[in-house]
């Protein structure tokens, strides 16, 4: 069973975007919702 690394090429940067995009908006979550918990 030979790997066809095309496939990789095609979605390595893909998926490099996504979780570029995850990470940034996991911050951006993350202090929304710390701000709205010490708002108490």
């Amino acid at each position: 069973m030979d790997i066809d690394f095309r496939v990789a090429i095609v979605l390595l940067p893909i998926i490099a975007a996504a979780s570029w995009a995850v990470f940034n908006i996991g911050q951006a979550a993350l202090t929304q919702v710390r701000n709205f918990l010490a708002r108490d």
